[in-house]
């Protein structure tokens, strides 16, 4: 079996699913990211420093004669952060930049516990990322899917500290061609 890495080795963060279907008119995007937090980042998060994920997928459609087009971007934000009054975590979910100010049309989860929370940032599921208008289903694409944690987003003490640290990179990508998955 898989025996788990030593205490202190940072695993690699790595998307272990990625898949597209079809529900109705619009195409939806599930995707499974491996990752574990360095304690350097769970300890920043404990002291109330909010980590924002950033989850994108692009899709281009294949052509011989010029350069991939670009058919469609989308974005998704994910915000965690520790509330220490209530001794829970907090994600918010946007479909764009989560600022302090506004937090505008976010999805709001509260865990318990830090494994939970990533747990549900490890896990996209049925992410509306499209109309089925938007695609040229006749015609071959493919998906660059990519996840990290974002560093510029972080308190500009933590970007400084962060540069060149493994302990801060959480990131993984994955290009794949796309089709549509019946839906289940």
């Amino acid at each position: 079996g898989l025996t788990p890495p030593a205490l202190g080795q940072s695993v690699a963060t790595e998307v272990t699913q990625l898949r597209f279907e079809r529900e109705g008119e619009s195409i939806l995007l599930s995707a499974v990211v491996a990752f574990d937090l360095s304690a350097t980042v769970e300890e920043a998060l404990v002291k109330g420093v909010p980590m924002i994920f950033v989850a994108e997928v692009e899709l281009l459609r294949e052509r011989w004669y010029w350069t991939d087009k670009k058919v469609l971007t989308a974005q998704r934000h994910m915000r965690l952060a520790y509330q220490p009054l209530t001794r829970r975590w907090r994600l918010h979910v946007a479909s764009g930049p989560l600022s302090a100010a506004g937090l505008g049309l976010s999805l709001n989860q509260s865990f318990e516990t830090l494994p939970d929370a990533v747990a549900a940032l490890q896990r996209l599921s049925r992410w509306k990322i499209a109309d089925l208008s938007d695609i040229d289903l006749e015609q071959s694409h493919y998906a660059e899917f990519r996840f990290k944690l974002d560093l510029a987003q972080l308190p500009r003490p933590f970007q400084i500290g962060s540069l060149g640290h493994s302990d801060w990179n959480v990131s993984a990508s994955k290009t794949q061609r796309f089709a549509l998955e019946p839906v289940k």
